[in-house]
C-alpha cells in the first residue's frame, strides 16, 4: 500500500497509508453485514458528533461566518441518525414477494444488501450536514465508506477527519483531505457507489468518471428554484418564510428560493412586507448582524458581484469584498434573459419577476431545467393541485420555502438537471443499498410444462402469457 500523501501529490490526507485496499479487505470479512454492527457504529458515529459538536459550530462560523445558531443546523444529522437506529432492523428484514402459479412450488424475496466501498464527496455550503447524513445511510446499508471533504471548508474539513479517526477504525470509515488533484485521483480508481454534493458543473465530471467503472452514483446538484407567490396568501407570513429561506448562509443552500415569480396585483405589498423582515431580521445594516453568515470565499464573491447590476436594487445590494459580505438584496424588474436568471445564484441576492395568471408562471418555468425545488404560496387549493401537476422539480413545498429538506421521511433530491437519486431517512438506506432478487424452488414436484418436448403445451403457455 503506498502512502496517500505521495499518491495524491502531498495532500493533506486523514491517514497516512491507503485505505481502499484496508477498506476491501474488511468489507469482504462480512462484519459490516451484521445489523448488530451497524447499529453499535451508528451510536458511535452518534457519540462522536455528540462529542465533537462545539468544534462543529466553530468550523461553520470559521468557514462561513454563521451565526451559531445557524451553525447548529450541521449537526440537525442527529434526528435522522437517530430515526435510522430506530428503525434499521425493519429496514433490513427481507420482503416477501407473491410467485405465480407456473412458478409453483416456489417462494420469493427481495433482500438489500451493501453495495461495499462507498464514495462521499462533500460540498462546502453545508459542509458537516451534507457529509455525515449520506454517511449514516452508508453505515445502515452495511458499507465501508471513504469521504472527501471540501477543502473550500478547511476547518470543517479538520473537523470531519478528526471525528473520524477518533471514532472509527479507518479500514472501516476513512477520510482523505485535499484539493481538485485529490478528488480527480479518487475519481480514477474503482468505488461501488459515489455520492457527489455540489454543483452542475463538477457533477458532470463525476458522473463522467463513474461511467467509466460503470460506477452508479448519487448527484445532489442544484439549480434556479423558483417562488410562485399567488394572490390568495398571507403577506406578512409569507414574506418571512422567503426572506428566511432566501437568506439564512448568506443565500448558500441549495434548496434556497433562487428568484420570485409574483402576481403582478400583490408584488408591491409584497416586497414591502419583504422588506420588513429583512429588516426585522437582521436590522438596518446587516453588516453589523450577528445574525447573518458570509460569502465562502473571494472567488464565489466576485462571481456574485456582477449580479447586483442587473434590474433595480430596492433592498440591500451593497458589499464589501474584504469582509466577504453582500448584503441580503432584493432586484425589481429584472429580465428573464438577465445574466442573474442564467444560472443558480447561490447567494443572497432574489430577483423579482411577475406573471398575470398562473398558467404564464408555469409556462415560464417549464421552459427552464428542473429545478431542486419549487416553491408556491397559495391558499388555493386547486391552484396548489395545478402547480404540482404542471411542474416537475426534485421537490415542491407549499406555503413555506427550505423546510422540506428537514422532513427525514421526505426523500431528498433532484430530477434532470439538478440532480440524479434521494436520499434522507428510508431513502437513504435504499440508495446505499442493493435490492437482490431471490427465486427459491422445492424439490418435491417438477412440473413439466416448460420442457421439450413442447407438443400439447403450447396452449397452456399462451394462457400463462396472456392470462386468458
Amino acid at each position: 500500500m503506498g502512502i496517500l500523501g505521495e499518491f495524491f501529490n502531498s495532500a493533506a490526507i486523514c491517514q497516512s497509508m491507503n485505505p481502499r485496499p484496508q477498506q476491501r479487505a474488511f468489507f469482504n470479512t462480512g462484519n459490516t453485514k451484521q445489523v448488530s454492527f451497524r447499529i453499535e457504529q451508528l451510536k458511535r458515529l452518534k457519540q462522536g458528533i455528540l462529542k465533537h459538536q462545539d468544534a462543529i459550530v466553530k468550523a461553520a462560523k470559521a468557514d462561513l461566518g454563521r451565526p451559531e445558531f445557524e451553525a447548529y443546523f450541521e449537526i440537525g444529522v442527529l434526528g435522522e441518525l437517530n430515526r435510522a437506529l430506530k428503525q434499521l432492523k425493519s429496514w433490513v428484514k427481507p420482503k416477501q414477494v407473491a410467485t405465480s402459479l407456473d412458478q409453483f412450488p416456489a417462494t420469493a424475496w427481495i433482500v438489500p444488501e451493501p453495495l461495499g466501498i462507498v464514495l462521499i464527496i462533500g460540498p462546502w455550503n453545508y459542509p458537516f450536514q451534507l457529509m455525515f447524513s449520506p454517511l449514516i445511510g452508508a453505515i445502515a446499508a452495511g458499507n465501508c465508506a471513504l469521504l472527501k471533504p471540501s477543502e473550500l471548508a478547511p476547518h470543517t474539513s479538520q473537523v470531519v477527519a478528526q471525528l473520524i479517526q477518533d471514532t472509527f477504525e479507518p479500514a472501516y470509515i476513512a477520510v482523505v483531505e485535499g484539493g481538485v488533484e485529490t478528488s480527480q485521483q479518487l475519481l480514477a480508481e474503482k468505488f461501488d457507489y459515489i455520492f457527489f454534493t455540489g454543483g452542475t458543473r463538477v457533477g458532470k465530471i463525476v458522473m463522467e468518471a463513474a461511467a467509466k467503472n460503470i460506477t452508479p452514483v448519487t448527484l445532489e446538484l442544484g439549480g434556479k428554484n423558483p417562488c410562485i407567490v399567488d394572490t390568495d396568501v398571507r403577506l406578512d407570513y409569507t414574506a418571512k418564510r422567503i426572506a428566511w429561506g432566501k437568506f439564512i448562509n448568506a443565500g448558500q443552500t441549495c434548496a434556497a428560493p433562487d428568484y420570485l415569480l409574483v402576481d403582478q396585483r400583490i408584488k408591491s405589498d409584497l416586497l414591502k412586507n419583504l422588506q420588513h423582515s429583512i429588516d426585522e431580521f437582521f436590522g438596518d445594516n446587516p453588516v453589523k448582524s450577528p445574525d447573518y453568515a458570509r460569502i465562502i470565499n473571494e472567488k464565489h464573491f466576485s462571481r456574485l458581484l456582477p449580479f447586483l447590476e442587473n434590474g433595480k436594487v430596492i433592498v440591500g445590494g451593497e458589499a464589501i469584498k474584504e469582509k466577504r459580505y453582500i448584503a441580503p438584496t432584493i432586484l425589481d424588474q429584472v429580465r428573464w434573459d438577465d445574466p442573474v436568471m442564467q444560472e443558480e445564484i447561490f447567494g443572497p441576492i432574489l430577483p423579482v419577476l411577475v406573471y398575470d395568471n398562473l398558467e404564464e408562471a408555469i409556462a415560464k418555468i417549464n421552459a427552464r431545467p428542473k429545478p431542486l425545488a419549487l416553491y408556491f404560496f397559495s391558499r388555493n387549493q386547486q391552484k396548489q393541485a395545478k402547480v404540482l401537476q404542471s411542474t416537475s422539480s426534485g421537490g415542491v413545498c407549499l406555503n413555506d420555502t427550505v423546510m422540506q429538506y428537514a422532513t427525514w421521511g421526505l426523500p431528498f433530491g433532484g430530477v434532470g438537471e439538478s440532480g440524479i437519486g434521494a436520499y434522507h431517512g428510508k431513502s437513504s438506506f435504499d440508495t446505499f443499498s442493493h435490492y437482490k432478487s431471490v427465486l427459491k424452488k422445492s424439490f418435491w414436484l417438477d412440473l413439466s410444462w416448460r420442457y421439450a418436448p413442447y407438443k400439447g403445451k403450447l396452449g397452456f403457455l399462451k394462457k400463462v402469457i396472456t392470462g386468458s
